[in-house]
């Protein structure tokens, strides 16, 4: 990539910033093929979801993620560049696409602006492939139009364009011109949204029926007596059809203000549909230098006061059971990352993950990054990890197809970004739901282990489920 120390934006004439894009479109005439040109600039104080509810359109991708406990927000709209992949390489083949973008790449602006420059927004199925007519692709990558984010108070925002060696330049240059005034003093505009108060369902059904769980969990239970395998991750999935369209953005507002604590997300697939949802999980994060991941398993509810809530998590961490569910994601994280020769810290005993309806065993583990390895070779190392999928995972990821009544697409996937430097975040997608028009899919899971009961996993279920049903009806 090459960095161009200017502001080409703030501080030129009309006629300077043609310069400079007919000089990009020099430079891509050159080479014979398109140049990505990433304009960076600083902004007065903006709330992304608010910037993308404003520019929301159902036929174009977006991409949205914030956790408001730690005070940044990003979102991407339109898609300049593109890529999708499938198969067992998609995170090697992403991050191959991702570094030819960048040789084509000149930046502008100040890259070391919090979340300055051109990012790759990225979201991967559970699976490595998916079935015909899935609403998302095993894995797609691609580079937003606009990007607005926020973090401790600095707002930055983003234009990328893709200059070809014949584009015409007053044009883009004047759209540039328009979306820099826009953004220094941004107008939000009503997006039309629904009102928001209390809407009954016509109708929430099991998908396959609510024996379908039951009969799953019984022949998990058979394979972990016999010895096959260690873990498995068994999932339900409701469908709920609403009287009145479902907008996916004041759902994920509801979200993120009910679950500070989580990972709030939303990416359109530019056909009308999102996959929206509250994560507890970061799958992983490096920045800095600096690798974070987390094990997060077991799980207990909240109490209505606060001797039962202490009582619920001092039995959580005394648990067997869930000590040893959260022990295998452990171990499996340890043992994925350390061939990498990641030098992982991490404390021996669990902590508690407290959020408002539901509390988890809990352990960060942190890193330095070493020389040579990048995020995507580490992503597709650790997914799925244990807590989505099971252990080994070799047998029961196939089990999971055979006894889940429905394909999780998306569900126990990953979403996140990688910024040009190697940095990014990557959440796991859980808690979550598919929206398309007045329909929902919600999904929810639990890990099962030796000593699990169908009535103890399928009551953990109805609870995650609850947040999202909440969420998305308003209540």
């Amino acid at each position: 990539m090459t960095i161009l120390p200017l502001d080409p934006v703030a501080n030129s004439s009309p006629e300077a910033l043609c310069g400079f894009l007919a000089e990009c479109r020099d430079t891509a005439a050159e080479a014979g093929r398109p140049m990505l040109v990433s304009i960076t600039i600083q902004v007065e104080s903006l709330d992304p979801l608010a910037v993308l509810e404003s520019i929301f359109e159902p036929g174009e991708r977006h991409f949205y993620a914030e956790r408001p406990s730690e005070g940044w927000a990003i979102a991407g709209a339109e898609s300049v560049l593109s890529f999708t992949s499938s198969g067992p390489s998609r995170f090697e083949d992403c991050e191959g696409y991702i570094d030819r973008v960048l040789e084509d790449t000149i930046a502008v602006g100040d890259q070391d602006a919090p979340f300055g420059g051109p990012h790759f927004f990225a979201a991967f199925s559970f699976l490595d492939a998916v079935g015909e007519g899935e609403p998302f692709e095993a894995a797609r990558v691609f580079v937003p139009r606009w990007q607005v984010a926020r973090r401790d108070g600095h707002t930055t925002a983003v234009a990328n364009l893709l200059i070809q060696p014949d584009s015409l330049i007053e044009p883009i240059a004047a759209k540039v011109l328009r979306a820099h005034a826009k953004f220094q003093s941004f107008e939000f505009e009503a997006p039309g949204l629904p009102e928001q108060h209390p809407r009954d369902a016509t109708s929430i059904v099991d998908v396959g029926g609510r024996n379908s769980y039951a009969t799953g969990v019984s022949e998990a239970s058979d394979c972990i007596a016999r010895g096959e395998i260690e873990k498995i991750v068994l999932a339900r999935a409701k469908d709920v059809r609403s009287p009145a369209p479902l907008h996916p953005l004041q759902i994920l507002n509801g979200l993120r203000q009910r679950f500070p604590d989580c990972n709030a997300f939303s990416v359109a697939n530019g056909l009308g549909q999102s996959f929206i949802g509250a994560s507890p999980e970061r799958l992983l994060r490096v920045e800095d230098g600096v690798v974070l991941t987390e094990a997060l398993a077991g799980s207990a509810e909240r109490g209505a006061t606060a001797s039962e809530d202490a009582a619920l998590g001092s039995r959580l961490l005394h648990s067997e059971k869930d000590l040893r569910e959260q022990r295998i994601v452990l171990d499996s994280i340890v043992r994925r990352l350390s061939p990498l020769g990641l030098d992982l810290r991490y404390s021996v005993r669990p902590g508690l993950k407290r959020l408002s309806n539901i509390q988890h065993l809990h352990t960060p583990v942190e890193a330095r990054l070493p020389r040579g390895v990048r995020l995507l070779d580490m992503l597709g190392r650790l997914h799925p990890t244990p807590a989505v999928g099971g252990t080994p995972r070799e047998r029961a990821v196939p089990l999971i197809c055979r006894l889940e009544a429905f394909p999780r697409g998306l569900y126990g996937g990953v979403v996140g970004w990688i910024d040009s430097r190697g940095g990014g975040e990557f959440i796991v997608a859980l808690r979550s739901a598919l929206v398309s028009g007045s329909e929902a899919r919600m999904y929810a899971g639990g890990g099962i282990v030796e000593g699990s009961t169908i009535e103890k996993e399928f009551a953990e279920t109805e609870l995650k489920f609850r947040a999202m049903q909440d969420a998305l009806l308003g209540t």
